[in-house]
């Protein structure tokens, strides 16, 4: 978690692509979503999220989390059909950027969570996804990225899931043009906390995830995602979090993310 702005995350996301649910309009399964501007949350909506956060993550305070929210544009807002109780949510920020010559726009998600009991639940990728790429639509000629830092490997597995090309990788190395825009993002969110040699920011009052949430065990460890994301990052346990940055555009997107953004099967 970004103790200062925020950004941390729990997505429970699918151990591979061939896994990955099918999507649909958003109405199955026991939570319901929407997507609204952060100032329009109400103070009861506010504390339940902060709940959430505290129940997920460490060293938390109700500063910290305000502060995130204050400078987000959105959040993505999960009731249970049954009672409307919230059990997650996702903030959103836009922001721009210059580079290689041109004006890109970055989405930097921040604080994430989804309360165990629903971990599964495919409503907030599906609406985190289609608003995204909605917003990126809007304004053609103009590349869009999703700059996300993690503290946790389920919210990196996301990345190879949905996205065909994705930085940092096991794979092949992050080509030169990309890796400036990551190092500039990572120094303009976090100046005094993000260490360019290792892409990976390291706060100073760090929040990591609590025991059982998204633990790194010899099985998960097979997973050559899960492997890199704990070499490269090993001070995850820590609350250290990996800078990464995916494109958003149609032609980046898996199957399985064709399907999130309901764009239907190839």
């Amino acid at each position: 978690m970004n103790v200062s702005t925020g950004a941390s995350a729990i997505w429970k996301s699918p151990p591979s692509e061939k896994d990955a649910p099918d999507g649909g309009d958003g109405t199955a399964g026991r939570l319901a979503g929407t997507v609204l501007p952060a100032a329009e949350l109400s103070p009861a909506e506010r504390d339940r999220m902060f709940r959430l956060l505290c129940d997920h993550f460490s060293n938390t305070s109700r500063q910290r989390f305000e502060a995130d929210l204050a400078e987000k544009e959105w959040v993505v807002l999960l009731r249970e059909r049954r009672g409307g109780a919230v059990q997650g949510f996702s903030t959103l920020m836009r922001l721009e950027e210059q580079t290689g010559g041109e004006r890109v726009t970055v989405f930097f998600s921040g604080d994430t969570i989804i309360h165990r009991d629903f971990w599964g639940e495919t409503v907030l990728p599906r609406l985190w996804s289609r608003h995204v790429f909605r917003l990126a639509a809007a304004m053609p000629g103009r590349k869009a990225y999703w700059f996300l830092i993690c503290s946790g490997y389920k919210t990196y597995r996301f990345l190879p899931v949905f996205f065909r090309e994705f930085h940092p990788r096991f794979d092949r190395a992050t080509p030169p043009p990309l890796r400036e825009l990551m190092d500039s993002l990572g120094y303009r969110k976090f100046p005094d906390e993000y260490d360019e040699a290792s892409g990976v920011v390291r706060f100073r009052e760090p929040s990591p995830l609590r025991e059982g949430i998204a633990d790194i065990t010899a099985r998960r460890l097979a997973d050559p995602h899960v492997a890199f994301f704990d070499r490269v990052n090993p001070g995850h346990v820590r609350g250290d979090e990996l800078v990464c940055l995916t494109e958003i555009s149609p032609a980046n997107v898996t199957p399985a993310g064709r399907r999130m953004i309901g764009a239907g099967k190839p």
